[in-house]
């Protein structure tokens, strides 16, 4: 159960209400009217008195209260000097551990009032030293402690898993994020996902709205071939000439540097080469900028015995097309690396991780926050069979890999399953949609508008819990964002007005 139950100790009629509003929930069809209905079960159920009391074994309220009552008196007191200085010592999301999950599995809607009450103050005080009631210090000043601070919080990223068909659920995750202005500017995705990566990153600001009312996307990204080619041999399960057209008109022949400039997004793209002793890689506008988008997406579409492994192509500096290391074949990076989460810490400062999960072998085995991160007596027992599943299922694919590594096709089969089970698959945010038999069946389909209705709404509706710790998360770092924006905007002018003067 992901939200806690609050209703033990309340009367049948309060019973009865709550059982209905928890209806009414599940056939929300916006968030603000989730948002509304969840406020009222927070009400109802005593939530909103947990959010008032500041004592949780899961963060120190302690220093948010001493750093808040500071801010406030640095902030009020227009001590600017001091306040930059408090607000240095601070800048994490996690500062006093106020981003621990299980402070947003006790309520539907926010948490602990005191961390609302220091993340808002945070957001004011940064907002005064961009203010014109800041005068102690000038643009250029006010630019610079943007940038250190911005540096120092670092920014988030989502990432989008693989899983066939069952990536239209990413769609409907970027939708709840777009419309609450949470959709962050770094994205990775593999497989399935990185469909979903590469469609966001080739188009302009403008159309990221219009791309998700879902215009023909992925009705025919994947095509399926029937029994009796299947019997013929010649190719795997679905046919990569039709991802591939749909690649090539979806996406153009946009590289990576080139896509970065058209959205403004940094997008990540996971492959793998074909030789499983080499390591997986993320292609994106860093390392290699040259690299043709769709290409990318092909390669990372290409699962082992589904897809045969594909070459890569780049665009030269005359536009020329070609092979991009030519010696080597690539598949779907997700065997490896579904999440690369490590190797865009180091390109992007990322501070904290999304993750929108439909992997069909890995979201059965998911746990929700609260069964993870649950330290009781009653949690070990699971606790120890998963930890020790996944070393011993490592350690017989390594005695397997050792006995029958000299047979190529079946050293490369186990190399993948390693590099399956060897992965993590959560992010700090995890947003995980709930499987039934029916998903699988949709897996064999071809994806037609009323699937990717289905699939959206599922995404918008498994990410509209996780709003208030992605929005909590995210407060700080947009305030500095904005602030940055706004202060160089004012400082164009000076710069333009100074140097008409020394002409």
């Amino acid at each position: 159960m992901l939200f806690k139950d609050f209703s033990q100790n309340i009367n049948p009629h309060q019973a009865y209400r709550l059982k209905k509003l928890k209806r009414q929930l599940e056939h929300a069809e916006s968030y603000e009217e989730w948002k509304s209905i969840a406020l009222k079960i927070d009400e109802e159920s005593g939530a909103q008195e947990w959010k008032l009391d500041n004592s949780s074994p899961y963060f120190d309220a302690e220093i948010i209260s001493h750093r808040l009552s500071l801010l406030k008196r640095y902030r009020t007191q227009q001590r600017t000097r001091d306040l930059m200085y408090i607000l240095s010592e601070g800048l994490s999301y996690d500062i006093g551990n106020i981003a621990h999950p299980l402070l947003f599995t006790e309520a539907y809607v926010g948490t602990k009032k005191i961390i609302e009450d220091y993340v808002e103050e945070v957001s004011k005080s940064l907002a005064f030293i961009a203010s014109a009631e800041c005068t102690c210090l000038n643009v250029e000043q006010k630019i610079e402690f943007f940038k250190q601070s911005q540096t120092a919080f670092g920014q988030p990223v989502l990432m989008f898993s693989g899983g066939s068909t069952l990536g239209l659920f990413h769609t409907g995750v970027c939708k709840a994020l777009m419309e609450q202005d949470l959709l962050p500017k770094v994205l990775s995705g593999s497989s399935a996902g990185a469909i979903m990566t590469a469609m966001l990153g080739v188009s302009k600001p403008s159309d990221f709205a219009g791309l998700l009312n879902g215009h023909n996307f992925f009705s025919e990204a994947f095509h399926f071939r029937k029994l009796s080619e299947l019997i013929q041999g010649n190719g795997g399960l679905a046919d990569v000439k039709y991802l591939k057209k749909f690649l090539i008109e979806n996406l153009g022949d946009l590289t990576f540097a080139e896509a970065y400039k058209q959205s403004g997004l940094h997008i990540n793209i996971a492959v793998a080469p074909y030789d499983a002793s080499q390591d997986a890689r993320i292609m994106n506008a860093y390392t290699s900028p040259d690299l043709l988008v769709w290409s990318a997406v092909l390669a990372s579409c290409a699962v082992p015995i589904l897809f045969p492994p594909v070459r890569l192509t780049s665009k030269r500096y005359d536009g020329q097309l070609t092979p991009y290391m030519s010696a080597t074949r690539w598949v779907d990076g997700s065997v490896r690396s579904d999440f690369p989460q490590e190797k865009m810490a180091r390109l992007y400062n990322i501070n904290y991780s999304i993750a929108s999960q439909v992997n069909p072998h890995i979201v059965p085995f998911m746990q929700d926050d609260a069964a993870r991160f649950r330290k009781s007596m009653l949690s070990w027992p699971e606790r120890i069979v998963r930890r020790q599943g996944k070393v011993i299922s490592k350690g017989v694919m390594d005695f397997a890999r050792e006995r029958v590594g000299s047979i190529p096709p079946v050293r490369r089969l186990l190399d993948h399953g390693y590099g399956v089970v060897d992965q993590r698959y959560y992010g700090d945010v995890n947003i995980v949609g709930k499987y039934g038999l029916r998903h699988y069946s949709y897996m064999l389909q071809n994806p037609r508008p009323y699937l990717f209705k289905v699939l959206q709404r599922e995404g918008e509706r498994a990410t509209w819990p996780k709003i208030s710790l992605i929005e909590t998360q995210a407060r700080v770092g947009k305030t500095i964002q904005h602030c940055l924006e706004l202060l160089n905007y004012q400082h164009e002018p000076e710069q333009c007005q100074a140097e008409y003067i020394a002409v």
